[in-house]
């Protein structure tokens, strides 16, 4: 069992920045491939970004890519997604995730995931 618990979010104006962290429990933790998701309200959920269970490969939808970076410890059992250069249309509720294999895009796929952390961006 992984339990998943956000944080970092918060009210930001556009342009600025955040670091958003996603501590996991449990020793399976390096294992697992890990995916950020957003969801805006009136909208589906969305993935944001992804990394493998080493690290070493990194996935991002195309609306954030060049703006966020995701990575993570594995000896603190933690994935990080820092955003920079956020807009309004970031404005979601964030979730970290965590599945077994490889990093994919779709969020039915995802076993473990955490309760979510509130992201604002004002103009």
């Amino acid at each position: 069992q992984v339990q998943l618990v956000e944080s970092g979010g918060g009210l930001v104006q556009a342009g600025g920045s955040l670091r958003l962290s996603c501590a996991a429990s449990g020793r399976t933790f390096s294992t697992y491939a890990m995916g950020w998701f957003r969801q805006a309200p009136g909208k589906e959920r969305e993935f944001v970004a992804g990394v493998s269970w080493s690290g070493g490969r990194t996935y991002y939808a195309n609306s954030v890519r060049g703006r966020f970076t995701i990575s993570r410890d594995n000896a603190k059992n933690t994935v990080y997604l820092q955003m920079n250069s956020l807009k309004p249309e970031d404005t979601a509720v964030y979730s970290c995730a965590g599945k077994s294999s490889i990093v994919t895009m779709n969020a039915d796929e995802y076993r473990y995931w955490g309760q979510g952390t509130q992201v604002t961006v004002s103009s």
